[in-house]
């Protein structure tokens, strides 16, 4: 029963496939071209999880969104153990080389200055921080 529920969940509704309304969007956001999506500027933050070889780990993000780009982004670092903050500081040191001035709908980070498990945290916070700005 429950298997089922969670294919139903991954199945597109028909509220999907709708047109999306016409006109400009609401003062204070943007579209951007191509994403459907919606984005009001501001600051957002978020925390998402992922796993190391120690366990679970957080890595705390706040991205500040400008005309749907990414115009600033913070690391707040939460390590377990000192591997954990030697990656997660690398990551911090150079994730805003790779998403600073660009869309929002188009970051998918992999790998940022050797640290490639902190990535997946944060996508995570990522898929938070559009869900809030919308």
């Amino acid at each position: 029963m429950s298997l089922a529920g969670a294919v139903a969940g991954c199945a597109p509704s028909t509220a999907d496939s709708t047109p999306a309304e016409t006109g400009a969007p609401p003062a204070g956001s943007s579209a951007l071209a191509g994403s459907g999506a919606t984005y009001k500027d501001g600051t957002y933050s978020a925390d998402g999880n992922y796993v190391s070889p120690n366990g679970t780990e957080t890595v705390g993000v706040q991205l500040t969104l400008a005309a749907g780009k990414v115009s600033d982004v913070k690391i707040t670092q939460h390590p377990s153990n000192p591997n954990t903050r030697k990656f997660q500081g690398q990551f911090a040191g150079g994730i805003a080389a790779q998403v600073v001035g660009k869309n929002i709908d188009e970051l998918n980070v992999q790998k940022v200055s050797g640290s490639s498990l902190t990535s997946g945290g944060f996508n995570q916070a990522l898929a938070k921080i559009q869900a809030e700005a919308q």
